[in-house]
Parts: C-alpha cells; sequence; structure tokens
C-alpha cells in the first residue's frame, strides 16, 4: 500500500506514535527527533498572542501543606491532626492572606513569599480544592456509589492521566492537545503549537497536534545529522540520506518524511532562539523547574519568528509522593515551584506579554489531611494557582473546604471530595485562549455535565 492510499486516521496515529522517539534526541547520535505536525484545522486564524503553561506537580502535592490554615480555630484543627507535620504557626505571619467573610483566614507555605507577592499585585489567584469528576458530586452520592466516579482513584498514573486527558492511563490525547487542535491553522509553523519541555505527557497530544519536545538547551537535534557523524562528514551525509529520502513502502516513506520535517523544525528553532535577546529576569538554573521555564519564557520570546498566535507548553517537577519526609522535602519543592514561577512571571513583563500568558498548576491529586507518621498518603482534591497577568488575582475561587477529618468535604483521612472539577478549571482556560463554547466539548468531552463553565479568573 502507498502513503496516499493509507487511511487518514491510520496514517495519523503513525505519525503522533513515532514522535514518542523524539525525546532520546540528545541521548543517542542514531536517535530521531520525531517531533511532527497534524494537518491544520479550520479555526478562525487570531491576530493577538496568548499562550497557556502548565506546571504539572508529579507525585501528589500536599494541599495541606502548601495552603495551611491560619485562623486560631482553623489552625489548632489543622495541628490536631496533621500532628509532626504541621507548618509552625509562627513562621506564616509573612504568608498570611486576607480573611473570608466567615473569619477564617488561610496562609502560603512559608517558601511561597514570592508568590505572596504576586498575590498582593493581583496576578495570582488560588483555586481551591480542585479535582477529577465526573459529574458534580456530593458526599452522600460518592458514599453510595450512585453517580459515576472518575476511574482507578488514588492510582498516580490513572489520576495524571484522568487530570490531564480525562481519561486513565492509555488515553491518547490530553485536553491541552486537543485545545492545540483548534489552533493548529492559525500558527504560521503548526509544528511549534504545543511545545513540551519535560519530556512527554498525554496532555500536550492531540487527535492532530503532536507535542514537540524541547530540552533546557533548546531544540533537540538528530546528533548524526547535525555533528559529524565518528568524525566523519560522509557517514553524517550518508545518514542524512537514509532517513530522508523519499521511500516506496508506505511506513519507510512516512517516517523518512516526519524526520526531514523534524531537521527542518530544529534548524528553524535553533535560528529563533539564536536571535532571541538575553533576558535580564534572573533565573536558577541550577535548578530544573526554572530551567524549563526560561526555556518556555525564550520561545515565547521567538513567538514572531515562529509564526506562533496560541501556543500550550508543559513543564514539570516530580518528587511530591512524600509517603516519608514530607517536612524535610517538600519545602524544598515549594521553593523551586516560588523561585521558577515567579521569575518567569517576571520575565512574561519583561517581553511585554504578561497579560497574555497564564500559568496554572496540577498534579496527580491532592493528599490526606492525616500524618501517616512521616508524610501524607493519597488523596483525591488539592488547591491549586493561576498565575498571569490578565488574571483576577489576589482571591480565592471555589469553596473552602472544612479542616477535619470525617467532615463534610472529606471522603476518609482528609481526603477532599472535590468542589470544582478539573473540567471547569480547563473550560476557563480553555475560553481565555478562544475556544469557542461550541468547541469546548470537543476539548473537554464531559463539560456537558456542568452549569458553571467559566470560573471568572479572567
Amino acid at each position: 500500500m502507498k502513503l496516499n492510499q493509507l487511511p487518514e486516521l491510520q496514517r495519523r496515529e503513525f505519525l503522533r506514535r513515532a514522535s514518542a522517539l523524539s525525546i532520546a534526541g540528545t541521548a543517542a547520535p542514531w536517535a530521531l527527533s520525531l517531533a511532527g505536525i497534524g494537518e491544520a484545522a479550520a479555526a478562525t486564524a487570531p491576530t493577538d498572542y496568548k499562550a497557556l503553561v502548565c506546571l504539572f506537580m508529579y507525585g501528589g502535592n500536599d494541599y495541606g501543606n502548601t495552603l495551611v490554615p491560619y485562623d486560631t480555630s482553623s489552625y489548632n484543627a489543622y495541628a490536631t491532626i496533621r500532628q509532626t507535620l504541621a507548618t509552625p504557626r509562627d513562621t506564616l505571619a509573612a504568608t498570611a492572606l486576607p480573611a473570608g467573610t466567615d473569619g477564617r483566614q488561610m496562609a502560603l507555605a512559608p517558601q511561597l513569599g514570592k508568590l505572596k507577592s504576586l498575590w498582593d499585585a493581583g496576578r495570582l489567584a488560588v483555586q481551591l480544592n480542585v479535582g477529577t469528576l465526573v459529574q458534580p458530586t456530593t458526599l452522600a452520592q460518592y458514599k453510595a456509589l450512585s453517580v459515576p466516579l472518575p476511574p482507578k482513584l488514588f492510582s498516580h498514573n490513572d489520576q495524571q492521566s484522568v487530570w490531564q486527558a480525562s481519561s486513565p492511563e492509555g488515553a491518547t490525547s490530553g485536553w491541552g492537545g486537543r485545545m492545540g487542535d483548534l489552533f493548529l491553522g492559525g500558527n504560521g509553523t503548526s509544528t511549534f503549537t504545543c511545545i513540551n519541555v519535560s519530556g512527554n505527557a498525554v496532555f500536550m497530544a492531540g487527535k492532530q497536534a503532536v507535542q514537540y519536545q524541547v530540552a533546557t538547551s533548546g531544540a533537540v537535534p538528530i546528533n548524526g545529522v547535525t555533528k559529524s557523524l565518528y568524525g566523519s562528514a560522509a557517514c553524517s551525509t550518508a545518514l542524512r540520506s537514509l532517513i530522508t529520502a523519499d521511500r516506496t513502502h508506505w511506513m519507510e516513506a512516512e517516517l523518512n518524511r516526519v524526520v526531514k520535517r523534524s531537521i527542518d523544525a530544529q534548524s528553524t528553532l535553533s535560528t529563533a532562539l539564536a536571535a532571541v535577546p538575553a533576558l535580564t529576569t534572573t533565573f536558577d538554573t541550577s535548578a530544573s523547574l526554572s530551567s524549563q521555564l526560561l526555556m518556555v519564557a525564550k520561545l515565547i520570546a521567538a513567538r514572531q519568528a515562529l509564526g506562533a498566535t496560541r501556543q500550550v507548553y508543559f513543564v514539570s517537577l516530580g518528587g511530591f509522593d512524600l509517603h516519608d519526609l514530607l517536612v524535610a522535602q517538600h519545602p524544598a519543592l515549594l521553593t523551586q515551584v516560588n523561585d521558577a514561577l515567579a521569575s518567569f512571571y517576571a520575565a512574561t513583563v519583561e517581553l511585554g506579554v504578561a497579560d497574555k500568558v497564564t500559568t496554572f498548576t496540577a498534579s496527580d491529586f491532592g493528599r490526606t489531611l492525616t500524618s501517616n507518621g512521616d508524610g501524607s498518603d493519597h488523596g483525591w482534591g488539592s488547591h491549586h494557582f493561576v498565575l498571569g497577568g490578565a488574571v483576577k488575582g489576589g482571591r480565592f475561587y471555589g469553596t473552602l473546604p472544612s479542616v477535619s477529618v470525617n467532615g463534610p468535604d472529606d471522603v476518609g483521612q482528609g481526603r477532599l471530595l472535590p468542589t470544582t472539577a478539573v473540567d471547569q478549571l480547563a473550560a476557563t482556560l480553555a475560553t481565555w485562549m478562544g475556544v469557542s463554547a461550541t468547541d469546548l466539548p470537543t476539548v473537554l468531552p464531559q463539560i456537558t455535565n456542568y452549569t458553571a463553565r467559566d470560573l471568572g479568573y479572567f
């Protein structure tokens, strides 16, 4: 069968799966950077620029020590439940947030002082108790199993996938990538619509859009083509011919077509990045997350050279599965988040695009409010941040949960039953990006289960 006789769905699936090999490009000269592009979507091309950046905290971030109860009554309840895990109250004064009308008050973790400044500036918002749901669910419905629940609750791999794709492990597209599908036609080079700086994530895979993977140093080259192969220019030339020449077999032809496009994309991206002036904003390049967000900032600076009007980015930080050593290790992780997000926001201000870039945090799930002695266990709902110049910050969105075990928001051990769905958060972000109400169900199939589809961040 020839390439032009291959069924379109099968051709796209081959292209999408082949792109997964691109992550190996820096490790071996023979590895192929197979970042592809899908067909242009029939969407109206926007004339402005917007970017959405997902920071995924792998392992399940502990919500109890990220946003800490601060008023006396709530803190005492928190400290009684958390025992040895509780953040000392006297360390929270500098990051305390204004009390609500019910008198309850929260504080950011002491390590999040820079985010407190962004809150004060009206650029950071907190989404309370958000998590994976199929439809709005009450505690009574959860206990009675009378409504559908997210599959495989409390499982790392599955809940990472449900957060990112609305489906458990094995999903082939995520809502970031499906959003990208709608914007392919509006970008001059659709390859650069969905860019992942931390490897591979289903969040970034669309039905047409393929995530383009880059390293913190820039485009991932095919080393045997961009450099002399084993000291031989002739060998390098032979490799280029081998992996880009026209072929008669449809699989070989498609593979070589994608590889050639990858080589061209790498050249385009490298040239664009080389022309970007150095940022004056300081990033801690010894830290993984800051390095990833520095690259995102550089890519955004190169947006015009790349012909981009809508982009979705993905960065990540691991290490949050703290069944043990939570007090010892969680503060350092939050420090990375604090420093990286603050630097990134400052960079968007420097680039003049602060109101055109929105960053949000996500994680597998929250954790238990109860202590297991040295850490917390897998939970469900959690608190997350939304950051950007367009964000109506300095406020909470959603419902502040009760600080209790076996209380009105708890399915056991202080595991929060989400009162806001990931789909609602995603719909709000997608709407800001320009996804129409008609197209929302394409990006988020379960959004039809919710009346509130814009949570008011912008």
